[in-house]
């Protein structure tokens, strides 16, 4: 087993349900915020059959629930992605 494979096994967990109403598990890579975006959160998923991040808003209603929100605008999500990859390298880089 790969460090890498051993990391994923290590993270958090979620499930989601696609428009088609089948269910991807996924590992969490992390919740995070965007400058220029303040007052919104997003989160940062990786299907464990698969190696593509799937970016999300993230908005938690209480303790229990929270709604994941594709992110339509282009530019918006332009900046998650790039913000994504900065703090993923900075991880990285850290681990190294």
């Amino acid at each position: 087993m790969s460090d890498f494979d051993q990391e994923l096994e290590e993270l958090e967990t979620m499930t989601l349900t696609l428009d088609d109403d089948t269910e991807l598990e996924c590992s969490i890579l992390g919740v995070f915020e965007v400058e220029g975006y303040e007052g919104k959160e997003y989160i940062a998923l990786l299907p464990l059959e698969d190696e593509t991040v799937l970016l999300y808003r993230y908005m938690e209603e209480d303790d229990e629930q929270f709604v994941l929100d594709v992110i339509e605008d282009d530019e918006e999500f332009e900046k998650v992605s790039e913000t994504f990859s900065e703090l993923f390298d900075e991880e990285d880089d850290i681990e190294e």
